[in-house]
């Protein structure tokens, strides 16, 4: 099973989202961001009640698996995340994020992941205040924040998350907490700079790399210039 620590931390993480890939052909793609030196895919799961969309699920994650050794950072967007974390954990997911405004109780989600030795992750919509997951920091190793309102993609960065980025970042660094810091929404080469000085580390980004007109290499080129904005205090 990968894990998060893994991860170098002096350096920006690109985590292409599978939601603004070609369907037809989902190995190539996935192998397209591999070669450009991806190392987490981002899988966006959506349930058509928590959010307005309906993507895909188990039998997408388990299929992916097989031919792919990548970080699978699973993202619940679902009302009730605690029925399905044994299914993407059977399934191949290495760390379950899970919002902290769906309908079940947090620390039981939590624990059903670390029963099952993922690591896990807890987001946030745009709406929600940073204070209202400062209770579950020491217990989770990611904090995902989302800087649109999430069930599409393609959607423009909203900047006004910026500050919730950075409180977010300061409680991080005050309990000196070993949690990654990852923003999803409208990420691309003009908004990853805001996101980064901001204290984001992982980077979600979907058309931004997959649609990107000079390729998938060119694309995270890009996102990785922030490189110099990153604190490496944690």
């Amino acid at each position: 099973m990968r894990k998060l620590s893994s991860l170098v931390r002096n350096k920006i993480e690109v985590a292409p989202s599978l939601l603004a890939a070609d369907f037809r052909d989902l190995d190539r793609e996935v192998g397209r961001i591999a070669s450009a030196g991806c190392n987490v895919l981002h899988l966006d799961v959506m349930d058509g009640h928590f959010v307005p969309n309906i993507s895909f699920g188990v039998p997408v994650v388990k299929s992916l698996r097989k031919s792919s050794d990548m970080l699978f950072d699973t993202h619940l967007m679902i009302s009730h995340p605690l029925q399905y974390v044994e299914a993407f954990a059977k399934a191949g997911s290495d760390l379950i994020t899970f919002h902290i405004e769906s309908s079940d109780d947090p620390d039981e989600v939590i624990s059903a992941c670390r029963d099952r030795g993922l690591d896990v992750g807890i987001s946030l919509k745009p709406a929600t205040a940073p204070e209202v997951i400062f209770p579950y920091l020491d217990k989770i190793d990611l904090v995902l924040v989302m800087t649109v309102e999430p069930g599409f993609g393609g959607q423009s960065f909203m900047s006004d998350q910026l500050p919730k980025i950075a409180k977010i970042k300061r409680e991080i660094l005050a309990r000196k907490l070993p949690v990654t810091l990852e923003v999803d929404g409208g990420i691309d080469g003009k908004t990853a700079p805001q996101a980064v000085a901001a204290g984001a580390h992982l980077l979600v980004a979907g058309t931004a790399v997959f649609r990107h007109p000079g390729g998938a290499e060119t694309a995270v080129a890009e996102l990785k210039k922030a490189e110099s904005l990153l604190d490496t205090e944690l």
